[in-house]
């Protein structure tokens, strides 16, 4: 995982408290994971705002802001179907800041999302180790335009490299693939360690060895 936290431009601060009860009383949240919150989430902060308006980059139907929440924890992290569930309820793509208050660590996550006219689409979960929370942080990547600035900040967090010109869609369905096949290996290395039929072994190898070597193509 990397180590890197942004330095999010002041004039962009927005430092807003939101209710997490507006997110887990939404009809759409489960029972599991209202419970979740109540157990997890000490506080959300609506931290910041980047929009043209704040830091004077052009948005799109894409991306049109990018928003920063930073969310105080209980219990020590924040299980992803709470970050999935207030990524759902706001319709902007937003970075989050996990903090531990009383440890003093902070880790960034984030997922992709691409944004329509129905629900958004939302990747796996990309993050950051855990941080001190006085390290230091970097400027914000050079961009243009807010859909180039969120691509920049996405791409160091990904856990596969991202290939040149490639979109953060493309990068979301590569690392998808790459996540069934890395399951199927482990399932094929278990089922060939217990198959005690030498024809049935051979058989295993050989889908093991195309599994892999499709593996080494996503990556």
């Amino acid at each position: 995982m990397v180590d890197l936290l942004y330095r999010w431009p002041p004039a962009a601060k927005f430092g807003s408290r939101v209710p997490k009860e507006k997110f887990y009383e939404r009809g759409t949240v489960s029972t599991a994971v209202r419970e979740k919150f109540v157990a997890g989430v000490q506080r959300i902060t609506w931290a910041y705002k980047l929009a043209e308006a704040t830091i004077n980059l052009p948005g799109d139907l894409s991306v049109p802001e990018i928003q920063v929440f930073q969310i105080d924890t209980k219990a020590g992290d924040v299980a992803e179907s709470v970050l999935s569930a207030i990524d759902k309820a706001i319709q902007y793509p937003i970075i989050f800041e996990i903090t531990r208050v009383t440890a003093g660590k902070v880790r960034m996550v984030a997922a992709h999302k691409q944004l329509g006219t129905g629900a958004p689409k939302i990747s796996a979960y990309y993050s950051t180790g855990w941080l001190s929370a006085d390290a230091k942080r970097q400027p914000l990547p050079t961009a243009i335009t807010l859909p180039a600035l969120y691509s920049s900040i996405l791409h160091p967090l990904t856990p596969i490299p991202v290939r040149p010109g490639e979109e953060m869609s493309a990068v979301a369905d590569r690392l998808a693939i790459v996540r069934n096949l890395e399951r199927e290996i482990m399932a094929l290395e278990r089922k060939l360690r217990a198959e005690p039929q030498l024809n049935r072994k051979i058989e295993l190898r050989r889908t093991l060895k195309t599994r892999q070597q499709e593996l080494e193509q996503q990556r």
